[in-house]
């Protein structure tokens, strides 16, 4: 492994990063929250929790559960708290990887450093940034060599791996050694078989950060599994080249609603519509939507799960066509029989454009037609996805959105001391906002959200 790989790893610091990055960390660190704290009352939360809980019994290094209390070691912690965030598809992206870092990247960081005792709230900052720009840079990576999509777990892996060996102390050659340990052991699992056919398997980041964190504690013990291809590969060197300098913590989207990406254009489009010309859904005969092929795959009509809601394309469509608004009540198990939300999503005609198709995955765009019972037509400029890189919305959206997600399981006071202690964080230490995000919850599991996010707007170009 080169040399500036491990200096960035063991060496970087708070005071190396530029005043954005270090503002970005904050926003990520605050929406992961919220969608963690959204779905912790989801089945698969409550499953991952129970069987960590199970079969990961607490070593030597213990660490709390994401909003759930219970001690588990650090690697049950990593694997609970990326699949809970991972449960409500509401988490921050990249475009090229086609996936994401964060949701597995914070919940092993924090599981790594309540095990180790590591409460310095700007190395916290500093080994998010990191797990960021390795995560995002491995991902980029294993697209470019490898023919088949992996899920994000198999990256995540990897950036968790370079936080273990941080948080551990490793020297280069064990740190060496644990990015490969998890290069090779991380869940290099097919992501449109979950696309096709939605589970609780989802995108893999839990069971990536799981094993990145083992892969350090292995490194830690001994074990050798180097050297990890997505690192080292000379195909690849110039991703690794600007670390340091090229912040790709940057280029993540934010997501304002919990449905994957490739389904937020069309719906984008769609409410762009309604709220344009004040249409109700009882105007709409059906809807047609242009979309690229990835967004075409997104097929269930009905849902059953909310897995199944959040990989559709048309039923979130329709619901924001229906409500006005799409959050994680919307997706929820009890909400997915409305008979007008069914009747737009079964009549909506979704085909693909070329032009759309060539521009994935820099750009993900749709357009969409509402033909209306009175015979009209209209239709939405092309329309990407609120929250790109190029656009970041106002830091205000993004604490409206941890607000709403939070306040159906969390006490005001306990929401205003999250946001204080990620505000406080580089000179406020960890303990803080370690103690408010693994608490249980203040609220039944089954208690209606009573608040929702707000949509954003739509985006057209």
């Amino acid at each position: 492994m080169a040399h500036a790989f491990n200096e960035f790893v063991h060496g970087l610091r708070y005071d190396d990063l530029p005043a954005s990055v270090r503002d970005f960390a904050r926003r990520w660190l605050l929406d992961l929250i919220g969608v963690a704290a959204g779905g912790v009352r989801t089945d698969l939360s409550h499953i991952i929790r129970n069987h960590a809980a199970r079969q990961f019994g607490a070593g030597s290094g213990a660490a709390r559960m994401l909003f759930d209390g219970r001690v588990v070691s650090a690697a049950g912690a990593a694997l609970a708290g990326g699949m809970t965030i991972d449960a409500l598809d509401g988490h921050d992206g990249h475009k090229l990887t086609k996936g994401h870092v964060g949701c597995g990247v914070f919940p092993a960081l924090l599981a790594l450093s309540q095990a180790e005792n590591s409460t310095a709230g700007d190395d916290f900052l500093t080994a998010l940034v990191i797990g960021y720009e390795i995560g995002t840079r491995a991902g980029i990576a294993l697209h470019r060599t490898v023919p088949d999509y992996h899920t994000s777990g198999a990256w995540i892996a990897v950036a968790c791996a370079a936080l273990g060996a941080r948080v551990l102390g490793l020297d280069a050659v064990r740190t060496r050694e644990a990015i490969g340990i998890a290069e090779y052991h991380g869940p290099r699992s097919q992501m449109m078989r979950c696309i096709d056919a939605p589970t609780m398997v989802k995108d893999g980041s839990g069971w990536g950060a799981m094993t990145g964190v083992s892969a350090a504690y292995l490194a830690a013990a001994g074990f050798t599994g180097a050297p990890a291809v997505t690192v080292e590969a000379p195909e690849v060197a110039d991703l690794w080249s600007d670390l340091g300098s090229n912040w790709r913590i940057l280029e993540q989207y934010y997501k304002p609603f919990p449905v994957c990406r490739w389904a937020q254009p069309p719906l984008l489009a769609t409410l762009g519509l309604r709220d344009a010309h004040g249409i109700a859904s009882t105007d709409v005969d059906h809807i047609e939507i242009t979309t690229f092929h990835h967004s075409l795959r997104l097929a269930t009509r009905r849902p059953k799960t909310t897995e199944q809601a959040q990989y559709s394309t048309s039923f979130p469509t329709a619901v924001a066509m229906v409500r006005g608004h799409v959050g994680p009540d919307d997706i929820a198990l009890h909400n997915l029989s409305d008979r007008e939300v069914l009747r737009l999503s079964d009549s909506m005609v979704i085909t693909e454009s070329d032009d759309y198709n060539a521009a994935f995955p820099a750009r993900r765009i749709a357009h969409a037609t509402l033909v209306l019972k009175d015979g009209r037509r209209l239709t939405s400029p092309p329309t990407e996805a609120t929250g790109d890189p190029e656009n970041p919305v106002p830091m205000e959206q993004v604490r409206r959105k941890f607000r709403a997600y939070a306040t159906p399981v969390l006490r005001a006071e306990r929401i205003a001391d999250i946001e204080a202690a990620i505000a406080n964080l580089a000179t406020g230490g960890l303990d803080a906002l370690s103690t408010a995000v693994t608490g249980p919850i203040d609220e039944p599991a089954n208690a209606p959200a009573p608040v929702r996010p707000e949509p954003g707007g739509a985006a057209h170009r």
